[in-house]
Order: C-alpha cells, then sequence, then structure tokens
C-alpha cells in the first residue's frame, strides 16, 4: 500500500545542510497498522510528512496506493491526499465551530451539499462514539474527545491511509488506551492502511502489527513487533524496549557477581519467555515433575500481551547438579518458549555468610 525507496530529506541551516532522512527504505502492507518509534529529533514526524508530501523529499520515491506521490504536480496531490487523512497530537481542531462542522469542514472544502455531508459526518459521530457531542465546541471536551473529533475529521474524505502523528502524547494513559482501541476498530470495520509516529513502546506493543525503529534519520530495525520484542537486534531498541520490559535481576541478586561457572550456595539463573499460546502451558510445574532433584525458584514473573498475543516472561533460580540441571534446561528447550541462561549468583544474605 505504502512504498518508500531511497527517501532522503535535507534541511538548510545556518550551521549549513541538515540530513533528516538518510535514506529510506519501507514496505507497509495494506489493512495494517505500521508503528515508527524513534526518539525527539530521529527524523519520525519528517519521515510520516514524506508519506502525503507534506514534506517533498529532497530524493527517493513515495509510491501509495501504486501511485508515484513524487512525480504528481499540486493539483494531483491535492486530490491524492484525500485517500491520507492525518490525525495530530494537538488536535488542531477550529475553536470556533462545533463537532459537527469541524468534522465537516474538508467536506465543505470539497464542496459537498448540506445533504451529503449529513450523510457522512452522522455515521462517522456515531463511529468515534460522540453522537451526543455534535453541537458542542472544542472547549467544552476532554482531550481524548477532541482526539475523537480529529479521528472523525481524518475519516470524513473516506480516505484508504490514516496517518497519526503523535496522536496520544497528549493524552492520559487510561485515555491513549481508549483511542488506541477506537483506531484498532476503525482499522478493522474500514480496512485502513494506519502509520503511527510515536516514541512510546507501549504504543506500539498496544496497536501495532509492524514497526520500525528509526534513528538519526535511518532505520535502525524493522520488523513485526513481536519479533523486534522478544529479540531486539540494536542498543535503541533494547533501550525503548526496557521501559516496558526489565532485564534487571530479582532484588535479592542485584549487586552481585554472576558467574559462568557454578559457585557453593549459588542459583543458576535463567529468564524463560513465553508467547501465545505457551504463556498459559504449565511448562515450568512439567520440568518440576520431571526432575524432583533440581530445586527450582521461581525470582520473577509476569504476563502481558502485545497486541493480541499473550506473552509473559519469568525469571527461575535452579540447583542441584549440574547433569541433571543441564538435563532440565535440555527440556526447557524442546518447549515453546525461549530460555536465556543468565549464570550463577549468589542471594544477598548468602553471599555474606
Amino acid at each position: 500500500m505504502i512504498e518508500l525507496s531511497h527517501i532522503e530529506k535535507t534541511y538548510d541551516s545556518p550551521a549549513g545542510p541538515v540530513k533528516a532522512l538518510k535514506g529510506i527504505d519501507l514496505t507497509i502492507g495494506r489493512g495494517e497498522i505500521y508503528g515508527i518509534i524513534g526518539l525527539s529529533g530521529a527524523g519520525k514526524s519528517t519521515l510520516i510528512r514524506c508519506i502525503n508530501m507534506l514534506e517533498r523529499p529532497t530524493a527517493g520515491k513515495v509510491t501509495v496506493d501504486g501511485k508515484d506521490m513524487t512525480a504528481m504536480s499540486g493539483a494531483e496531490l491535492r486530490e491524492a491526499r484525500k485517500n491520507i487523512g492525518m490525525i495530530f497530537q494537538h488536535f488542531n481542531l477550529l475553536s470556533s465551530a462545533t463537532v459537527y462542522d469541524n468534522i465537516a469542514f474538508p467536506l465543505k472544502l470539497a464542496g459537498k451539499s448540506a445533504a451529503e455531508i449529513q450523510k457522512k459526518v452522522t455515521p462517522l459521530l456515531t463511529l468515534v462514539g460522540l453522537s451526543d457531542k455534535a453541537h458542542q465546541y472544542p472547549s467544552q471536551l476532554s482531550g481524548g474527545q477532541k482526539q475523537r473529533v480529529g479521528i472523525a475529521r481524518a475519516l470524513a474524505s473516506e480516505p484508504k491511509v490514516l496517518l497519526c502523528d503523535e496522536a496520544t502524547s497528549a493524552l492520559d494513559p487510561q485515555t491513549t488506551k481508549a483511542i488506541l482501541a477506537l483506531i484498532t476498530d476503525i482499522n478493522q470495520k474500514l480496512g485502513l492502511t494506519v502509520v503511527v509516529i510515536t516514541h512510546e513502546m507501549q504504543v506500539i506493543k498496544e496497536l501495532c502489527d509492524r514497526v520500525a525503529v528509526i534513528e538519526n534519520g535511518i532505520i535502525a530495525e524493522e520488523g513485526s513487533v513481536l519479533d523486534v520484542f522478544t529479540h531486539p537486534q540494536k542498543p535503541i531498541t533494547k533501550e525503548f524496549i526496557s521501559v516496558l520490559l526489565s532485564n534487571d535481576l530479582p532484588a535479592a541478586f542485584r549487586g552481585g557477581k554472576v558467574s559462568k561457572e557454578p559457585q557453593a550456595d549459588a542459583y543458576l539463573l535463567v529468564r524463560l519467555t513465553f508467547i501465545g499460546e505457551s504463556a498459559d502451558d504449565p511448562v515450568l510445574a512439567g520440568m518440576i515433575r520431571r526432575f524432583p532433584d533440581v530445586e527450582v525458584t521461581m525470582l520473577f514473573g509476569s504476563l502481558d500481551q502485545i497486541k493480541a498475543t499473550p506473552f509473559g516472561r519469568m525469571i527461575i533460580g535452579m540447583r542441584g547438579g549440574k547433569e541433571r540441571i543441564d538435563a532440565a534446561l535440555a527440556y526447557l528447550r524442546e518447549q515453546e518458549l525461549q530460555e536465556e541462561v543468565i549464570g550463577y549468583a549468589r542471594r544477598h544474605d548468602a553471599a555474606s555468610l
């Protein structure tokens, strides 16, 4: 649906040229929710504005729904942009217009009649849950309601693509969750391709199918959200994920020495990751039954979801004979989970004996 080929964007500044984008290649499939995450200044907002040509790339090609946007004239671009809706961090509503008129605004610009406008705006009010707010003004709305108006306005021209530029950054966590649920609902009901720009990994985790991590104007890492969460490759990706998934040792083991070799009174610490159906399987109980001579202590555990996929993490401590521990680890590797041996460590109280 969207293909970016070798996209570059250079700005002039008093200090000389500044390269905001440095050869971006991305393909976004029809109907998917695609996330682009990066720190402030990484180039993500410039990138999303290149998709609808609000920013014309210095080099490269932007193709949307099979059409080369970079080759279009001004008039052709204005027509093509009707297929690309956009919502913003700060809503960008007309303060002197009602909710109804804000949603109707792009339709009025397109010369639609009052009857045509009503036919489109009324179901959009229902879709975003604002049927009872049609005649209120933005000043009478909460932040979440304002963003719902922004979403409805973006959908008024029946676009095929919805661009979301930090659409939840100004909202509290509970309202953010509701807006993400609404975007998911719209994606499913209307079959829209959604591109989400954010600096929040929680948004990516709850909403997106695939994600690209942008850093200093280049794509550092890209893939399915599940793969990127469970196998982050680059330091910037690990930094984003660490906000949600800490790799710290349990408190009783922090600050102590972790060794590759067995030590007296030490536990072998193992991090387990459960994905999908395996998150609900009693894998640990099965291992304990099979290896009763291996002492197993659960030191940390959490269960979450990456979009609709269950995702669990656990750190266990194991003590016993090396051969039996190796056999227990081999059993774990046969299960549908990921296993990472951290090393041998003693609890703080044991280390001080």
